[in-house]
């Protein structure tokens, strides 16, 4: 076994590992759970989630022992740079990987649970959302530091940013589901379109968050739109054409 806490936490140490024991038959399910499992904990006056990564398999249990880091433990440090580099994202708490003779067994990594009022999927699915807009573009500024920070965020989805409104029509951003990430010195212009394609399929969505992005970065509008909706509407070819081919595959083993 391998257990790490955060510092902050280390008089908790053990009521975590306690928490991570207990996992399967204790806590609340947060989301459908197909892939990986995250339930939630009451733990001293808040609530803490444990996400419990899905079972590699052969050739990954074997990579994860070895060669690379396990998703747990790469969640922890991320958070953590993140954190030192002024971007929000809840609070790491502590990972542990278990091991057997063939490599890693599983992992669990335990954050900070945050409630926040949407994430970015909310502006995707509900055009007349309450201040859409504003908080649009706040969340371009927010990607903006993202890249001028050298951060690439490789899973920067729709569902993967919490969203939570302060005083004044201001609002916060953090980031979830931190396992892919890069760090680079400086990212280019096309790092960065390619950063946010993932995001709404949306061309009026698009149209304001290259008009807000040319507000902070030396390129014209209408470079960043034409940029951006290329890589976009790229990307929401591949996602469906997959889906295509899934649904067939599917069909063939029935």
């Amino acid at each position: 076994m391998n257990f790490k806490v955060n510092p902050v936490f280390a008089n908790n140490a053990e009521s975590i590992l306690d928490h991570i024991k207990m996992f399967k038959t204790t806590g609340v399910v947060l989301g459908n759970g197909q892939r990986n499992i995250i339930k939630l904990f009451d733990f001293n006056d808040k609530t803490i989630n444990i996400k419990s990564f899905k079972i590699p398999n052969l050739i990954n249990k074997v990579a994860y022992r070895y060669f690379r880091k396990s998703k747990a433990r790469r969640s922890f440090e991320y958070a953590t740079i993140l954190l030192e580099k002024g971007i929000g994202t809840p609070m790491p708490i502590a990972y542990q990987e278990n091991f057997n003779l063939i490599g890693l067994k599983d992992s669990y990594y335990v954050s900070e649970h945050l409630v926040t009022e949407l994430t970015y999927r909310e502006l995707v699915e509900i055009p007349d959302y309450p201040d859409r807009d504003n908080i649009l573009r706040q969340f371009t500024k927010f990607s903006f530091d993202l890249h001028e920070k050298g951060i690439e965020f490789l899973d920067h989805s729709p569902g993967n940013t919490l969203i939570k409104k302060n005083e004044g029509g201001n609002y916060s951003f953090y980031l979830v589901d931190l396992n892919r990430m890069e760090f680079h010195q400086s990212m280019s212009f096309e790092m960065r379109m390619k950063n946010l394609c993932r995001l709404t399929p949306l061309k009026e969505m698009v149209a304001v968050m290259s008009n807000e992005y040319a507000k902070f970065y030396d390129a014209p509008e209408q470079k960043i739109f034409d940029t951006l909706w290329k890589y976009t509407a790229d990307f929401q070819e591949q996602f469906y054409r997959k889906k295509r081919l899934k649904k067939k595959l599917k069909f063939w083993k029935k």
